[in-house]
């Protein structure tokens, strides 16, 4: 009826044709509105992104979804955050957008919400109970269509950001949902902006849209410095989540993209807690001290890191992978449209290059994530005891999320991937030589029990 491994943790995602049909898509609609009903909950505002199969599959998860008796209001092809802001906009209950982010073109999915905060793990788990089960609530729902979210959207975006001069900025849509939104919004502001890939196309055309791959940057990089720009943004396929270039073409990793916004909040907000996941730089977390601010190491996942903001009352979050959270002057969820106007605005306030903001910082050497390939039923159990093995060991070990073990000259990490059957890694220290010595001792360990 439905195959259970695209309810993944975070979100639910598939080939389309194969693991997601429109069949499938009226059963989650149908799972999603029991679970809601059941909570006692029944307004939804649903979007989705520019793929060739999200028309129909909209078409058919709002038909399941009004057999429940809840309320829809659609807002049509919109970005992720635009979804997420309608939801705090219209005061509803939940939203669906119908989006598989940065995965190729023959990939769909869906990621539901609950108030701002995303329908994961075993809260998704509940809802595919609630359809193998065909356990579904009966009503009549109600459907409205919203018209000019976008634009509303944009007005609040621009209301909130504040350029001391104009920039000069290219932006990478990726072929994604950010591009008809970002350009826009830096004009208004008063930017120069050269545009690639603006237009939405589910297919992809271009390059792959994950801006935190250096492949997929290299013609942003390359249109930077032939324009003698000043800084370029590149955008994920469904735009929340941000990649950077500096005037030289040189891509900026998440934690020092991270880096340079938590210093300007902690210089607006001294004192302040600031949360990142395990895979970022010892230099942010130092930094972050540095600058007066209180780092937090916590899990990787947008989900769990949006949930962990509001149990414990923080402002500022982010992650490697892009995903940045700010409930500083904005709402708290993760919006790459925004945070690119924010990074902007730290651009506006110095004439200095964008390559020199963390010039004052220790150089490090470390990877990009890696990925081991181990099975789905393996994996959790490999980092298990490679983590027992290194705290045996008497090694300082943060087991918040798999294992960071960390040394006096640099850091390692092995976790298991929460959507995808492998171990991600990476290493960092003082030396390249010391960084490989890491990543020597940690792969072997890994390899033991693979």
């Amino acid at each position: 009826m439905i195959n259970k491994q695209i309810f993944r943790q975070y979100d639910i995602r598939g080939i389309v044709g194969e693991d997601l049909t429109e069949e499938s898509l009226y059963l989650i609609g149908k799972g999603y509105g029991t679970y809601m009903r059941r909570k006692g909950y029944k307004t939804v505002a649903v979007g989705g992104d520019a793929r060739p199969s999200t028309p129909g599959f909209v078409d058919e998860f709002c038909r399941g979804l009004l057999s429940t008796g809840c309320d829809i209001t659609r807002i049509g092809i919109v970005a992720t955050p635009v979804l997420y802001f309608s939801i705090w906009k219209l005061k509803t209950d939940g939203g669906a957008m119908i989006t598989a982010s940065h995965n190729p073109s023959q990939y769909n999915g869906i990621k539901l919400n609950l108030g701002l905060g995303s329908v994961y793990a075993e809260e998704l788990q509940k809802v595919l109970q609630i359809i193998l089960k065909e356990d579904f609530e009966l009503g009549e729902g109600k459907l409205e269509e919203y018209e000019g979210m976008n634009e509303t959207y944009m007005d609040y975006i621009v209301s909130n950001i504040h350029l001391e001069r104009p920039v000069k900025v290219v932006v990478d849509g990726g072929n994604g949902m950010g591009g008809p939104y970002l350009p826009p919004i830096l004009r208004r502001l008063g930017c120069e902006v050269i545009e690639l890939y603006t237009d939405p196309d589910g297919t992809f055309p271009n390059h792959h849209p994950d801006p935190t791959v250096e492949k997929y940057m290299k013609d942003l990089s390359a249109k930077v410095t032939e324009s003698g720009f000043e800084v370029g943004i590149g955008l994920d396929g469904d735009a929340d989540r941000i990649g950077v270039v500096d005037e030289k073409g040189k891509m900026l990793y998440g934690d020092q993209i991270l880096n340079i916004l938590a210093r300007d909040y902690l210089r607006k907000n001294p004192g302040m807690p600031v949360i990142a996941d395990v895979k970022c730089s010892k230099n942010l977390y130092d930094d972050i001290r540095k600058h007066g601010g209180k780092p937090i190491m916590y899990k990787t996942g947008h989900a769990n890191i949006k949930m962990h903001m509001k149990e414990i009352g923080v402002e500022f979050a982010g992650e490697m992978s892009g995903h940045v959270f700010l409930a500083d002057r904005y709402l708290g969820f993760d919006d790459a449209i925004y945070v690119s106007a924010r990074f902007i605005e730290i651009v506006s306030q110095t004439g200095n290059p964008v390559s020199s903001y963390l010039a004052d910082q220790p150089k490090m050497y470390n990877t990009p994530e890696l990925h081991v390939p181990c099975a789905d039923e393996r994996k959790f159990d490999v980092v298990a005891k490679v983590c027992e093995e290194f705290k045996a060991e008497g090694y300082d070990v943060n087991d918040i999320d798999g294992a960071r073990i960390t040394f006096d000259d640099g850091w390692g990490l092995v976790r298991a991937s929460n959507t995808t059957p492998v171990l991600v890694t990476r290493y960092e220290a003082t030396s390249e030589v010391r960084m490989n010595e890491i990543k020597v001792l940690i792969e072997g360990k890994i390899k033991k029990y693979i």
